[in-house]
């Protein structure tokens, strides 16, 4: 029997929370770090903690690909009395093989939900510094993506636009290859929240 993508997440949490509660050793977690001068200086029993963990996550990451386990999660957005259902990469997990089209089986889907809710808002693109985007500058965003995903706060709708990488994808080191341009629909300026 293989395991689900369900289940593995409930393995991944009993075992970060057994190493937390320190029963998981990795001995000799000094020997990990390449510099003599930080493996004196830092607490070598925490740094294990977090090499233990991550030995783990990487066996059920080989395990998922073995196996063809989805890394996918299904998460809800609210947003003004309605929601909406999509996939989303489970941030202890990979993509395997299919993952990526899953999210891109639902990008109208997430742009019709989008367009119904922010018709009377303005857009801003969410950069180092937030600025104002005109509908058209969506638009051409919108054919680069790939896949996107939303978020929401009570007054506020965020929009991804993601392509490449859906493992890399939030990561500013991934860029050009993999990226999400990251819009907030808001009735004036935007709050400061991060997406």
């Amino acid at each position: 029997m293989t395991y689900t993508t369900q289940q593995l997440l409930e393995i991944l949490e009993q075992e970060l929370r057994a190493t937390c509660q320190g029963k998981r050793v990795l001995l000799s977690p000094g020997d990990r770090l390449d510099n003599p001068i930080m493996a004196k200086a830092i607490n070598l029993d925490q740094v294990g903690k977090v090499f233990a963990y991550q030995d783990f996550r990487g066996q059920i990451h080989e395990y998922q690909r073995q196996h063809n386990v989805s890394g996918l999660v299904w998460r809800q957005c609210h947003f003004r009395g309605e929601s909406i259902q999509f996939p989303e990469l489970h941030n202890q997990l990979i993509a395997v093989e299919g993952d990526k089209e899953k999210l891109m089986a639902v990008k109208q889907e997430i742009l019709a939900f989008w367009q119904r809710h922010t018709q009377q808002l303005n857009y801003w693109l969410i950069a180092h510094q937030h600025r104002p985007l005109r509908r058209e500058s969506l638009a051409e965003l919108w054919e680069q993506g790939e896949w996107a995903e939303l978020d929401s706060t009570q007054q506020e709708l965020f929009l991804g636009i993601c392509w490449g990488n859906p493992v890399e994808y939030q990561y500013q080191w991934a860029k050009p290859n993999s990226g999400c341009h990251r819009i907030v629909a808001t009735p004036d300026q935007p709050s400061g929240i991060k997406f």
